[in-house]
């Protein structure tokens, strides 16, 4: 990973259009926002651009049209939120770019904001398609990618868009690779990686790139149950994910190698259905008719001794059925032991994943973290060190 290109403070951005690429990919139903965290996220960014008297174009996405226009995915509905939130005029145009869309982003004054339509109505955008992306170009003086969910795609307006404009990563774009460079080359020790989820193989890249690097392994979740079934006890009718016999022989090798401590539950809560009372048991007392949704008391303290103990941790993935009150225990007590470590220990912790984020804003911990991602796929590729084209294509050649 190599130095991005920062957007500078001191740059001179009056009367000039900036094309700002945003994630507003939030839940709407019935033309009404459900969720408004990752607008208010962004705002910081647009008012800093207003203050400097910018023109703002915002270019987003909103859920898979696959190139073909669909009103129920239109952003219009969103342009009286970022209206109300804002305080400046926000405008709508109908086309995402084109003479049409080109003329309104001339014709707004600075510090107002135009928002386009759904990029992805556009199938060239997804197909990366140069000239396209030349003609995205055009609706601004330079460009601004403040979208780091996105930047594992190689589309148009995140990644060939930089080469035709002038190009810079944004403040929030640069926290997140910052976070993840510190996770991944210089984090403060011990380090502690909490995982969960339901399948082992989303994950396997994310465990072999920081085994090395971390103290201590703790799998929770759905994937916990394939470790458990590997040691030969019974895992009942529980989820768990087929043919990861090598995967997960493979990690428990490569933690020995490196002296990292694995944790799998030793104790879970388990019951007959999602709906039914849950019952605290050893994970050799477990019966073929149980279904594993939680983790249990040793299990939960043992992941509170250990968190005590870490200066950095990391965590992805529930450790149970959050949802249901009944099995929320787990992941509530882990939210809540990082809460207060972060606050008065000085921990370092960071949280990422879509169902995570869910669970810490369920719990109300959302701010008791040193940093949350919301960035699912982006933050587990790069935790895994893989290139982003997004990334890459705003680092500096030095």
């Amino acid at each position: 990973m190599g130095k991005l290109k920062a957007l500078d403070e001191n740059l001179n951005l009056n009367n000039k259009r900036v094309i700002l690429r945003v994630d507003l990919n939030v839940p709407i139903k019935e033309g009404r926002i459900i969720d408004k965290s990752r607008i208010k996220k962004i705002v910081p960014t647009i008012k800093n651009l207003i203050d400097k008297k910018a023109k703002i174009i915002l270019i987003s996405h909103l859920g898979r049209p696959m190139g073909k226009i669909d009103q129920k995915l239109s952003l219009k509905p969103i342009t009286s939120v970022l209206k109300d939130v804002l305080n400046s005029n926000v405008y709508f145009s109908n086309e995402s770019y084109g003479p049409a869309a080109m003329e309104k982003s001339k014709n707004i004054k600075p510090g107002e904001v135009l928002l386009l339509e759904n990029i992805r109505f556009n199938k060239e955008e997804e197909l990366n398609d140069k000239s396209f992306a030349i003609e995205l170009s055009k609706m601004g003086d330079i460009y601004v990618n403040e979208a780091f969910s996105c930047s594992h795609r190689a589309h148009a307006s995140v990644f060939e868009i930089t080469k035709h404009v002038d190009s810079y990563a944004g403040k929030l774009l640069c926290e997140e690779v910052g976070v993840i460079k510190m996770l991944t080359n210089n984090p403060r020790k011990p380090v502690v990686c909490i995982i969960g989820g339901s399948k082992i193989s989303t994950k396997i890249g994310i465990i072999n790139n920081l085994v090395k690097k971390i103290q201590t392994i703790v799998i929770v979740g759905a994937m916990a149950n394939n470790f458990i079934n590997q040691k030969g006890y019974n895992i009942g009718k529980s989820l768990f994910e087929k043919n990861q016999e090598n995967v997960l022989k493979n990690i428990i090798e490569q933690c020995k190698k490196n002296n990292c401590d694995l944790l799998i539950p030793e104790d879970v809560i388990v019951a007959k259905n999602h709906k039914s009372q849950g019952t605290l048991k050893n994970i050799n007392n477990i019966d073929s008719s149980d279904l594993i949704l939680d983790i249990g008391d040793k299990t939960v303290q043992k992941i509170c001794e250990i968190i005590n103990k870490s200066k950095t941790v990391l965590w992805n993935g529930p450790a149970g059925y959050f949802e249901e009150e009944a099995f929320s225990l787990g992941s509530n007590k882990i939210a809540k032991k990082i809460t207060e470590n972060t606050k008065n220990r000085s921990l370092t912790s960071v949280a990422g994943g879509g169902d995570t984020v869910a669970a810490i804003n369920k719990f109300g911990c959302s701010n008791g973290f040193t940093y949350i991602s919301t960035a699912g796929g982006a933050f587990l590729e790069l935790l895994e060190g893989k290139n982003l084209p997004g990334i890459k294509a705003l680092e500096i050649n030095e």
